[in-house]
This record gives C-alpha cells, sequence and structure tokens, in this order.
C-alpha cells in the first residue's frame, strides 16, 4: 500500500494527474486488489491469488513512512503549540484546516495527518470543556451536561473524516459515538430509575454497562479488520486504532468489576485476587491480538500489565527498588518472546482453531512482501 501511494504522489508531482484524483484512486485501486510486485508495476491480482504469495510478518501502520512525513510532523506541531500559546481557541481551528487542505488532501502525507486529526481532537476538547462541565467522578448524576459534552466529538471528528479521509479521525468518531452511547445509557437507566444517584448505589451495573460498550468497540474493530484480512485497504488502518482503544477499554471494565462489592467479590477477595486477575486478563488479551494479528492490541495492554507484577512482587518482602527493576525485566522478556516469535505463535495459535475461522483470519506465513 506504501509504495502504491508512493506512485500517486510521483504521478501528482509530475502533473500526470490532479491532487484530487490521486488520493480518490489509492482507496479505488486498494479495494480492488492492486498491488505493486516485481519491478515495481502495478497489477491487479485476484485475493486467493495474492493470498498464495508470501505475507509479511510486520504490522506496519501506512502513517510510517519516512523521515520527510516526520520533519513535517514536528514543524505542525511546534507552530501549532506556538499558536496555541499566543491566540485565542478559536484561531487554531482555521489553522488546522488550513494545514490539512496542504498536507492531508493536498499532499496526502500520512504522519501529518495523524498529528492534525490528534491537534483537532484536542481543540474539540477544550471547545467541549468550555461550554460544558460534566461531572468529576464517573458516579455522580449523570447530567445533560456530560452528554453534550461528548456529543460534539462524533460531529467535528466525523466532518474531519467526511473531508480529509484520515483513518485516526474516523476511529476517533466512532469510539466517541460509543461514549456517547454509553452516557445516554446510563441517563436512560437513571431516569427509569428515579435515582439521581443510582450507580453510586449500583457501582456493579456500572461496570456491567461500561463492559458492554466496550466489547462494541472490540467488535466494532473486528468488523473493519476482518474485512480486509490481507491488510491492503484503509479498513486496516481503522481497525488498527479501534484495536488500540479497545484493548484498554476492557482492561479498564475488567478492573471496574473487580473494584466493587457486589454480587460478584467482596472488599476482601477484590484484594486477594485482584492483580492475578489483571495478569489472566492480559494474558488473555495477548492470545487474542496473536489470533487476529494485532500487535497494537498487544502492546496498548501491557502498561497495565507492568502495574499488575508490580502489584504482585510488591505483596512480598522485597525493597522498592528490587520489585520495580523486577518488574522491568519481567515485562521486557514478556515483550521480548512475544515480539520474536510471533509469527512461530501464530501458526500454532492458529492450527488450533477451527478450519472455519483460521480461514478468515490473516494468514501466518512468514516472509516478505515485495
Amino acid at each position: 500500500m506504501t509504495e502504491l501511494r508512493s506512485i500517486l504522489d510521483e504521478a501528482v508531482r509530475q502533473e500526470l494527474i490532479l491532487p484530487e484524483a490521486g488520493g480518490r484512486l489509492l482507496p479505488f485501486l486498494m479495494e480492488r486488489g492492486v498491488a505493486v510486485v516485481g519491478g515495481g508495476a502495478a497489477e491487479a491480482q485476484p485475493a486467493m491469488e495474492a493470498e498464495g504469495q508470501a505475507w509479511s510478518d510486520t504490522e506496519t501502520p501506512s502513517f510510517v513512512r519516512g523521515f520527510h512525513d516526520v520533519l513535517i510532523t514536528i514543524g505542525v506541531v511546534v507552530a501549532l503549540a506556538g499558536l496555541w500559546g499566543l491566540a485565542a481557541l478559536y484561531a487554531v481551528l482555521p489553522a488546522i484546516i488550513l494545514l490539512s487542505e496542504i498536507l492531508v488532501r493536498r499532499q496526502r502525507l500520512a504522519l501529518p495527518a495523524v498529528s492534525l486529526t490528534i491537534a483537532l481532537f484536542c481543540w474539540t476538547f477544550l471547545l467541549m470543556s468550555f461550554f460544558f462541565k460534566p461531572g468529576t467522578s464517573a458516579f455522580n448524576n449523570i447530567g445533560a451536561e456530560a452528554t453534550q459534552f461528548i456529543a460534539g466529538f462524533p460531529i467535528i471528528l466525523g466532518l474531519y473524516y467526511a473531508r480529509y479521509r484520515v483513518p485516526l479521525s474516523l476511529a476517533l468518531c466512532i469510539m466517541s459515538a460509543l461514549a456517547l452511547v454509553l452516557t445516554l445509557l446510563l441517563r436512560l437507566m437513571q431516569w427509569a430509575s428515579g435515582d439521581p444517584q443510582f450507580f453510586s448505589n449500583h457501582p456493579l451495573l456500572f461496570a456491567v454497562v461500561f463492559l458492554v460498550c466496550a466489547l462494541g468497540l472490540f467488535a466494532t474493530a473486528l468488523y473493519f479488520d476482518l474485512g480486509d484480512r490481507l491488510r491492503r485497504t484503509i479498513r486496516s488502518d481503522i481497525a488498527f486504532w479501534l484495536h488500540l482503544g479497545a484493548a484498554p477499554a476492557l482492561l479498564f471494565s475488567v478492573r471496574l468489576l473487580m473494584s466493587f462489592d457486589g454480587n460478584l467479590l467482596d472488599v476482601a477477595q477484590a484484594v486477594s485476587i485482584k492483580t492475578p486477575i489483571i495478569v489472566i486478563s492480559v494474558a488473555a488479551l495477548m492470545l487474542i491480538g496473536l489470533v487476529i494479528d494485532r500487535r497494537a492490541f498487544v502492546t496498548s495492554g501491557l502498561l497495565s500489565l507492568g502495574f499488575a507484577i508490580y502489584g504482585i512482587f510488591r505483596q512480598g518482602s522485597a525493597t522498592v527498588d528490587t520489585y520495580i527493576f523486577t518488574t522491568l525485566i519481567v515485562v521486557g522478556a514478556i515483550v521480548l518472546i512475544i515480539g520474536t516469535g510471533w509469527m512461530p505463535l501464530r501458526r500454532i495459535v492458529l492450527r488450533a482453531l477451527p478450519l472455519v475461522i483460521s480461514q478468515r483470519l490473516p494468514p501466518a506465513v512468514s516472509g516478505a512482501v515485495s
């Protein structure tokens, strides 16, 4: 996909095609299986024929393309930071739009597109914070301002995606839309109960609702992922960002379930088995990441794994320095084992799955894509 984009960018620079045509041609060609092979010619290949070729075991996001993009991104970040410090909030949005028109819509630069999307997300957060003040605690009375605060994100990010087709903007739009659904569900349940402090009195129910929404985010990521099992279209990039958000959401929901003294666990049990359950949850996420071939899904759970292992060693008699460095060694060893043995581990896992499932997942064949 990177080579095909480079060819179209070169065609734009030589004025063989218009910049707008290059932006529209890329997803059009990728959705039809056009790939760069051999000596650099673009050839359309059927999906089954392409699948028989060597498969790359490297999950490289398409926004990582070269130092040219890095240099431009540094300039974008520094310029926007300076403008943010000197000008009013409303002056930042025109700068983001102007840079997006030049760097994203015309030049199709991937990493600057990511940085501008993040800048727009931060701008939206500050704008919504200026008008609406949601409750600081998750268990406070969930009022209209919490819903109004979140409602601005899917609207603004959705409009940005419709204009510039940045995968991260659509992923953030989906995640914020699910967060809006979560607040609406909580408000509906709170209204039906007639208790303004319903979730303060029933925190376990809040955790269950949060878990359902986290599972919905993971299912949405799988929808995009399984629709592009060979990782050739923009759907794969959207799935990358969604998985990056789904894993911590799932872990957080598990931790919420363990933190309450409802019917699931009492306080003493929660204290005694909380850390091992976190370790088991992270191990389960790593297994899921292996199955779906998403290192991003595994990586986002490593921070929680580090805290969990830290908690295990802290229960012993070791000094602070000892269990900090031991935690670093254990987490580092896990990362190295999974990283170096990713494809062999995937082949073992896929062989254990039914054929009807493994055939819908990305193949686990070592090699490199031309």
